[in-house]
């Protein structure tokens, strides 16, 4: 791999796009293991909100938008839109998309990946913003009113 790919935080889009294909992968090749609609009905919310979540982070994000970790020296630091409620919409879009897509598919193999997709996310985010306080300076204060996946929760 590209020593610029792993530098970069490379590896964790890695692992984040194993852990979402084994996630869809699961809930299409072993579905229907429960039956429950009030579940059912939990994960069609969690869809929406992960299609709410992506499309505010990506729009605020515009051109600043990238898988990778670790921001690009031509990066500004978003803090409006979505962004003034959590520091991360995208990784809680993919985690909300992929536990919704397990509850409504009825699996639990893609149920456990979304889950292990939220650790990854916890884990690549904290590294991102260990990068974030290094290149912006008012970040610290930033990461001090925000929080990071759940509004005013974590």
């Amino acid at each position: 791999m590209d020593g610029n790919f792993v530098e970069r935080g490379g590896l964790w889009v890695v692992g984040q796009g194993v852990l979402l294909c084994a996630a869809i992968a699961g809930g299409i090749l072993c579905h229907g293991q429960w039956h429950s609609f009030a579940l059912t009905l939990c994960g069609v919310g969690l869809l929406l909100i992960a299609g709410g979540c992506g499309l505010a982070g990506a729009s605020s994000l515009g051109q600043n938008l990238t898988p990778f970790p670790k921001p690009s020296a031509s990066t500004r630091l978003v803090t409006t839109g979505i962004y003034s409620l959590m520091r991360h919409p995208l990784y809680t879009a993919v985690f909300c998309g992929s536990v919704g897509w397990a509850l409504v598919w009825r699996s639990w193999p893609a149920l456990l990946a979304g889950l292990a997709l939220a650790l990854l996310f916890d884990g690549k985010a904290r590294r991102e913003e260990h990068w974030l306080r290094q290149q912006f300076p008012e970040y610290s204060a930033y990461e001090r009113k925000v929080r990071r996946f759940v509004p005013w929760v974590y």
